[in-house]
């Protein structure tokens, strides 16, 4: 198992940053990682993604595993076959006060593959998720 994870502070309210980070339509406006989202999010429900990093684009098939309104949604994916590479994606918004939230992303890898992938994961995976949170806290605030 693997996993990266990244925290970013957005002066705004939970209902907002939601309503930004569920907006999968204008997601090629402001998203640097998850270039193209379709799909509906409710639990058990599909969401293509087409996602970009430094190293490469993907296009994923996901299945919505969490959605709590204003708090939390998660989707997991596989990439060829479940054993040699799945993951599932946690997108969280935590109130800190009330003029502001903590979005953390956190995303964990399983499979046979995921140790010839480790590298990639830690530098051009990570910065992408890290591109995304600081996306977000720009469109959010402005």
């Amino acid at each position: 198992m693997k996993s990266n994870h990244n925290e970013i502070e957005i002066q705004s309210s939970p209902e907002r940053v939601w309503e930004v980070l569920t907006d999968f339509g204008k997601y090629p406006e402001w998203n640097p990682l998850l270039c193209r989202a379709e799909g509906k999010l409710a639990i058990g429900e599909k969401v293509n993604l087409t996602t970009k990093s430094a190293s490469n684009d993907m296009k994923l098939l996901c299945t919505v595993t969490t959605v709590e309104p204003n708090r939390q949604f998660s989707w997991k994916f596989h990439v060829i076959l479940p054993f040699l590479f799945r993951a599932e994606h946690f997108f969280t918004i935590e109130p800190i006060n009330e003029h502001g939230v903590r979005f953390i992303d956190r995303e964990i890898f399983n499979g046979l593959l995921v140790p010839l992938q480790a590298k990639n994961l830690e530098t051009n995976a990570k910065a992408a998720m890290i591109a995304m949170g600081e996306a977000l806290k720009k469109r959010v605030e402005n």
